[in-house]
């Protein structure tokens, strides 16, 4: 590094020196509110132009998934953590019992190379798994997508059919009820079995399951949330000879020492 090089970057450093010094300064000016966050923009349901999106009163959509624009869930449907459904230039249409699970990709396309007008439309009791793609294209009732699998425009899954994980589904590819499609690109793997055909609907309802015990732990309170949490605290199991040997001794903050009728079944067998 010549003389030039080493002016350069002393004034560099200076400069960056300075920078972190007024930053600091910055910070202890704020003081408390130094690490308050700023306001989240992120809405879970999102209009765009004039299309808002339609979901069903018992369908479950997660506090992190985005569902935006002209896109119809429908009842016991669920969409999971992370998820984007855009239907911006075309429409979205989720059927009844389906889930869309975590870190998914449902889009639309206006129209193909000749013209066809391209939504997606997913039927009833279909499952979708993590991280998918799923765009433009059709997947019909009772279909299963594995995880990680691409569909690209023009697709039709029909039903009874499964995409394995990880599959790339080229363009107007049309699977048939009954089989699964693999690989990259997707092709014909063997015949699904009527155990794996049952699996399917069984996965389905597995999920209209979970979404229901996701909704309601969601849908609490923050009062609600602390609540339990010092329920926890004070009836976990201890075990008091483990704690002995360790020489623990443990003591129950004054504000967790909570009142024995808490529990409505604990109150009954102290009138007892």
């Amino acid at each position: 590094m010549g003389t030039l090089g080493r002016a350069i970057y002393t004034v560099g450093f200076w400069i960056r020196e300075t920078g972190q010094a007024v930053d600091r300064l910055g910070s202890r000016l704020q003081g408390s509110y130094y690490f308050k966050e700023q306001l989240s923009r992120h809405r879970t349901l999102m209009n765009v132009f004039d299309k808002a999106p339609v979901v069903d009163k018992d369908a479950f959509v997660a506090p992190s998934a985005s569902v935006i624009g002209d896109v119809q869930v429908g009842r016991g449907s669920s969409i999971w953590y992370g998820c984007v459904l855009r239907g911006d230039v075309n429409h979205i249409v989720i059927g009844a019992g389906t889930n869309i699970q975590d870190n998914s990709l449902v889009h639309v396309a206006k129209s193909n190379l000749s013209g066809k007008v391209l939504p997606t439309i997913i039927g009833d009791n279909v499952t979708v798994g993590h991280s998918a793609v799923v765009h433009g294209c059709t997947v019909e009732d009772e279909a299963f997508v594995g995880m990680g699998a691409t569909l690209l425009d023009g697709v039709v899954v029909e039903k009874h059919a499964m995409v394995a994980a990880g599959a790339l589904v080229r363009q107007n590819t049309r699977i048939p009820s009954g089989e699964v499609w693999g690989g990259n690109p997707a092709k014909f793997l063997r015949k699904l079995t009527d155990e794996e055909i049952a699996f399917i609907s069984q996965s389905a309802t597995n999920y209209v399951n979970l979404a229901q015990v996701h909704a309601a732990e969601n849908g609490k309170s923050f009062d609600e949330i602390e609540f339990e949490k010092a329920l926890r605290k004070k009836f976990a199991h201890r075990d008091e000879e483990y704690d002995s040997m360790l020489g623990v001794v443990r003591e129950i903050p004054p504000e967790l020492i909570l009142p024995d009728n808490v529990l409505p079944d604990k109150a009954l067998k102290a009138e007892k």
